[in-house]
């Protein structure tokens, strides 16, 4: 029987490094969509309460939070884009700051994946092509079927670009510590990347370059706004998340990763497999994401499915240099204390996953050992 891997040797629980910010340890709090807040998409103290319990973190990425109007596909999710928003992730941020934690935003733009209900003067969605996606959303009236997109017209891409750049000085004006750019799970810069949902044939479609196009701009916009050292990338490689696909994934986020690497970002946030889902590649056109590890200098964060003695092994190997945690972190705020001591996770509540109270949000309890 090999031996199982113990905190006693590893680093997951030590002091590390990711561009400009000095964290506590490897362990991150991956972004997770809570929907909780309040009037004009403004962040609530429920908010700050919630992500302060969180702060042993070694790095939080938040809750995706839309770039502009434009970027939201769900109902009560946070923005980045109005003084009110702004103001009210401050108030996060210094909660969580006080606890002596790190921070980073990540700026999301749905794209297709929204529905007129959720758009200012009850618009039609954008997307790279007016293709539609499979499934449904939640509005105000509950669950609603997604619909066709509207193609965005060339003219228009500059000024999402732009949105991305004041989201990200937004985000430092809130007390951030960096950004995170969503460009995974089948949102928009997701959207362009693939050829499921790309069938443009301008300069933001058709050749893996031409598709990277406004992923790499974005990218750019933002590093110009807040510096490098404080910008990070999420991709999904192998995900169908949101009914997105490629023919031939593996040279479109090569080159994208090593466009990536070429900027000097400060890190790169991986799904390894299919999100929410199975970890492992599936599918014929599915690659080793290993590649991307060995492409990428800087920071490499693994996602997906981790547990205590996975992510302590992939740190051994020296896989990924941070592993980020989701589901766990919603029923356990201490959870880098439970993993550092090997005890048992508390169950998750799914029913309190997205909308409502406290409930099933601020109210899952530390453990009283942990507690002393």
């Amino acid at each position: 029987m090999s031996a199982q891997p113990n905190n006693d040797t590893s680093d997951l629980f030590q002091p590390a490094r990711v561009g400009a910010l000095q964290l506590a340890n490897r362990i991150v709090m991956a972004p997770l969509t809570r929907s909780r807040a309040g009037a004009g998409d403004v962040p609530t103290d429920l908010m700050a309460t919630y992500y302060a319990q969180r702060a042993d973190a070694g790095l939080i990425i938040s809750e995706a939070s839309q770039i502009s109007p434009q970027g939201k596909g769900y109902i009560q999710t946070p923005g980045i884009y109005s003084a009110e928003q702004i103001a009210g992730w401050k108030k996060i941020t210094d909660a969580v700051h006080a606890k002596g934690g790190k921070i980073v935003i990540q700026l999301w733009h749905v794209g297709r994946i929204s529905h007129p209900a959720l758009q200012e003067g009850g618009a039609l969605p954008v997307a790279p092509s007016a293709v539609k996606p499979n499934g449904w959303v939640f509005t105000g009236k509950g669950k609603e079927d997604m619909v066709t997109p509207r193609a965005l017209e060339l003219s228009e891409l500059p000024g999402i670009v732009a949105d991305y750049a004041q989201a990200a000085r937004n985000a430092l004006a809130a007390g951030f510590d960096g950004v995170e750019i969503h460009a995974a799970n089948g949102y928009l810069l997701d959207q362009f990347l693939r050829d499921k949902t790309n069938l443009r044939t301008d300069a933001y479609g058709g050749s893996v370059e031409n598709r990277a196009r406004l992923l790499l701009e974005a990218t750019d916009a933002v590093v110009a706004a807040i510096g490098k050292e404080r910008v990070g990338v999420r991709l999904s490689p192998i995900s169908g998340a949101n009914d997105i696909d490629d023919s031939n994934p593996e040279p479109v986020f090569t080159y994208a990763v090593e466009q990536l690497a070429a900027r000097d970002i400060a890190f790169l946030h991986i799904v390894e497999g299919n999100t929410g889902g199975e970890r492992v590649p599936g599918r014929p056109t599915d690659f080793d994401l290993g590649k991307l590890r060995r492409l990428f200098p800087n920071a490499y964060i693994a996602n997906n499915g981790y547990t205590r003695d996975m992510a302590i092994a992939a740190r051994a190997a020296d896989r990924a240099d941070l592993i980020a945690f989701g589901r766990p972190f919603i029923s356990n705020p201490d959870l880098v204390e439970r993993l550092r001591h090997d005890v048992p996770l508390a169950p998750l509540q799914t029913a309190t996953l997205y909308g409502g109270d406290e409930r099933g949000y601020t109210d899952y309890p530390v453990r009283e050992s942990a507690a002393a």
